[in-house]
């Protein structure tokens, strides 16, 4: 393993899953915590060049006050989540990172995220241009300073709402000179996208939000030679119906309706209390099943959010199917898990496979990636077992070609 020095990049840094993640990050690299459920930690990745956590150097964006420690003290003393001695032993680490953070965007964010904004640098932008020129400063001054020789940027902000795409959206060139004008051009998960593959950076979207999922953003991509993967981490309620649909799928079994209700507390259920933000985030939770099945049962999916579970959330599940002889039966099933504890490793998996893929000299997307969200860009696959494979085989091969390197070298 080379001497590395890497930087993670978190919009949205003193969110939980963001907090969760650097917490994660440090306990690793202070050998305070195991890797259980990191993926990258599976036998599958022993061949691969990977960063270890204590090559990571951490910061961010937000456009609320706070910060890592703040929020992880929050999830002890409120949510009971993390061991105080874990956090304090910690501390120094978060404290550190925390200097590296900077005012986020705001511009075109829409009024349920504006609502969370209290950093008044987070609202100077006017344009999408002057945006991506802000976030694109702080970037380089980051590497900079901390002397890193790489920088992944990870999308964990709360879910924007819809955003239409039009013709101006369709190449680099049209969509830069819009930029340069007032309007709803495109909105902070767009920005922060764009800042980052034009510099040719990995860039990973966690959101269901836009990010790099529009054609002139996946063309500049290519342009610049950036990796990036998305969108909508896969983590809880959907990873099980990626997991069972092909059950169902594989026995025949015809499913009738399938219904699940979602409660959760914490500041995205607040966000995704607002009926626009809310749709983004139903739109891939809701689209699996079929996808899977290959035909188009009755499906719901609703999200409520409850103030007192914090960031405990609880997902419960009923599917109606048709078996032999056109016998009806049911089941159903109750997830019960912290948000910010799921997501968190998977933040970090992706950080160190996108710079692996961009050490590789990979452009565009990232289809191996798939089985981490719920609306993979590049794949129209939603079979959790079938994305896995597609990861399994991308592994087997990186790490193929490292070994016939090694080997080179050596002779």
């Amino acid at each position: 393993m080379s001497n590395r020095r890497v930087g993670l990049w978190l919009i949205g840094s003193s969110g939980g899953v963001a907090s969760t993640a650097a917490l994660g990050l440090a306990a690793l690299g202070r050998g305070l915590a195991d890797r259980t459920s990191l993926v990258t930690a599976l036998p599958l990745f022993e061949g691969l060049d990977l960063d270890p956590p204590s090559a990571f150097i951490v910061g961010g964006h937000e456009i609320r006050r706070g910060g890592f420690r703040k929020t992880v003290r929050d999830f002890q003393e409120r949510a009971n989540v993390f061991d105080r001695s874990l956090t304090e032993a910690c501390g120094p680490d978060l404290e550190a990172w925390e200097a590296n953070v900077r005012p986020g965007v705001a511009v075109n964010a829409g009024p349920a995220i504006l609502r969370l904004a209290d950093w008044p640098e987070s609202l100077r932008a006017e344009t999408a241009r002057a945006g991506v020129e802000q976030v694109q400063a702080d970037l380089r001054a980051f590497k900079e300073s901390s002397r890193l020789d790489q920088v992944v940027v990870v999308n964990v902000t709360s879910t924007e709402a819809p955003f239409e795409v039009g013709d101006v959206h369709a190449s680099p060139e049209t969509l830069a000179a819009a930029m340069r004008r007032k309007g709803a051009v495109l909105p902070p998960s767009a920005i922060y996208a764009w800042a980052t593959l034009d510099l040719g950076w990995p860039y990973v979207n966690f959101t269901p939000s836009l990010g790099a999922s529009f054609p002139a953003a996946e063309l500049l991509a290519v342009q610049r030679g950036a990796a990036h993967a998305g969108k909508d981490g896969k983590t809880g309620e959907t990873l099980l119906k990626t997991v069972l649909a092909p059950m169902f799928a594989l026995r025949n079994w015809r499913i009738l309706s399938w219904v699940g209700h979602n409660i959760f507390g914490n500041r995205d259920g607040q966000v995704l209390d607002d009926p626009a933000n809310k749709a983004s985030k139903i739109r891939t939770k809701d689209q699996v099943i079929a996808k899977i099945v290959g035909y188009k049962p009755q499906t719901h999916v609703s999200i409520e959010y409850i103030e007192s579970l914090d960031d405990w959330k609880t997902a419960w599940n009923h599917i109606h199917f048709q078996g032999f002889l056109g016998v009806k039966m049911m089941m159903q099933f109750t997830w019960q898990g912290c948000d910010s504890v799921l997501a968190g490793p998977l933040v970090i998996d992706l950080a160190r496979l996108a710079l692996l893929a961009q050490r590789r000299g990979e452009r565009g997307v990232l289809p191996h990636l798939a089985s981490f969200f719920k609306n993979p860009m590049g794949v129209d696959e939603h079979d959790f077992f079938k994305q896995f494979a597609l990861l399994e085989a991308y592994v087997r091969g990186a790490a193929a070609e490292a070994g016939q390197a090694r080997q080179g070298r050596t002779a």
